[in-house]
């Protein structure tokens, strides 16, 4: 049988061929460090009390189908926060609750591309956002977001980017891979871009609590009520239940903007009847509950300390240099340009192979060049130390 041709461009680095070569070595026997996605309870970083005792307290009212669009409570608590963020002109018919924001980003795109529309993505780039549209026939379009800037997007090169053929624009806020923060400055021209252009805003903001530094972030929905935007967010990360695929979307805006975009998710959460009922069970007591993740990301938290290890240990190498993160669970490492490398898939297989250590290169979020690669800052402090350690040595060992 032969595959759709649909999915002949799909691709995910995450859980790809070096995942799968991964699991193969630890079925062997073999301990490797997975430092390729963001699963915080392989870690130890476990679901807060709260989340538990939401479940055990209501599981009963999770037995039946909810609304399609989710269970009024959670899109009650959800509704809150974003107010009390200074989102205004909302209420809960604007909430969509999923199996995660990965579920709502490909209804989002299955309602609002068509083949050779363009998307306007950022590079480096979240996969799931580009594989979203290379399943519809729609057209990934990169933006660069720029290192020597801390990351934040070229407002120029975003400009240079836009055709008619341009329906939408993603916004990755904190960044994944790169960590950072973008200013409201920066937001706030990106959002001019779009009103110019009648563009839709899709902006990923599921890293929106996980901030160091006392860093405050500011949704793209309260910089533009005027605007058609779409806010993704969840709780995967800041509550440490990744499997639950507890996420959701808010539309915000003009009604007259979003109508036929609303009656079209309508059709398609409604196919898959409702989104599982247990994780939103967890929502409202989650989104009350903002010390079990602030504490985190204060000096002596878990995550700081695993931050300040990584870019202490990155610092005092000579093959690397790092942009310091804001955000998220996250960095995104140089490599020098004295080391030849010219294809980061096989510079990551040698790395799994030799030292066991399992990473996204550059190349699996759509960075132009191979000298990046992604880590996951989850392990403890001396693993995650030993593994900068063992990616210096393997970068001196096959690639000067």
């Amino acid at each position: 049988m032969k595959c759709s041709d649909k999915i002949s461009n799909v691709q995910s680095d995450i859980r790809g061929p070096l995942y799968v070569e991964a699991m193969k070595m630890e079925a062997a026997g073999k301990k490797i460090l997975k430092i390729n996605s963001g699963n915080l309870a392989i870690f130890g970083h476990n679901a807060p009390a709260s989340a538990k005792e939401a479940i055990l307290n209501s599981i009963d009212d999770a037995v039946p189908y909810c609304d399609f669009r989710g269970m009024i409570k959670a899109r009650e608590a959800i509704c809150n926060y974003y107010k009390t963020r200074g989102v205004t002109d909302i209420d809960v018919d604007d909430i969509y609750i999923g199996n995660g924001v990965s579920e709502l980003a490909d209804i989002t795109i299955s309602v609002l591309l068509d083949e050779r529309d363009e998307i306007l993505l950022p590079r480096p780039c979240y996969s799931l956002w580009s594989n979203c549209a290379k399943k519809v026939g729609a057209k990934p379009v990169y933006y660069t977001c720029d290192e020597q800037a801390d990351w934040f997007p070229d407002i120029e090169d975003i400009k240079r980017h836009i055709t008619d053929r341009t329906k939408a624009i993603v916004i990755i806020n904190p960044n994944n891979p790169t960590g950072a923060l973008y200013s409201d400055d920066n937001l706030k021209q990106i959002i001019e871009i779009a009103r110019q252009h009648k563009l839709v805003i899709l902006t990923d903001e599921i890293y929106d609590r996980l901030l160091y530094d006392n860093l405050k972030h500011t949704p793209v929905a309260k910089l533009a009520p005027d605007l058609f935007v779409v806010t993704y967010n969840g709780l995967s990360k800041s509550h440490c239940v990744c499997g639950f695929r507890a996420g959701w979307m808010l539309i915000s805006g003009p009604d007259s903007e979003s109508a036929e975009f609303r009656s079209g998710v309508d059709k398609l959460t409604s196919l898959r009847l409702c989104a599982g009922a247990i994780p939103q069970l967890i929502i409202p007591s989650a989104l009350a509950d903002t010390e079990s993740t602030a504490k985190l990301f204060v000096p002596g938290g878990a995550l700081y300390e695993r931050r300040k290890a990584t870019l202490d240990a990155i610092e005092k190498t000579d093959s690397l240099t790092c942009v310091k993160n804001s955000g998220g669970l996250y960095v995104f490492p140089k490599i020098d340009s004295r080391f030849k490398i010219s294809d980061d898939r096989n510079f990551a297989k040698k790395l799994l192979q030799e030292k066991h250590i399992l990473l996204v290169p550059g190349s699996g979020f759509d960075n132009e060049t191979p000298d990046h690669f992604r880590v996951v800052m989850l392990p403890t402090p001396e693993e995650l130390t030993n593994a900068i350690k063992s990616i210096d040595d393997v970068l001196k060992k096959h690639f000067m």
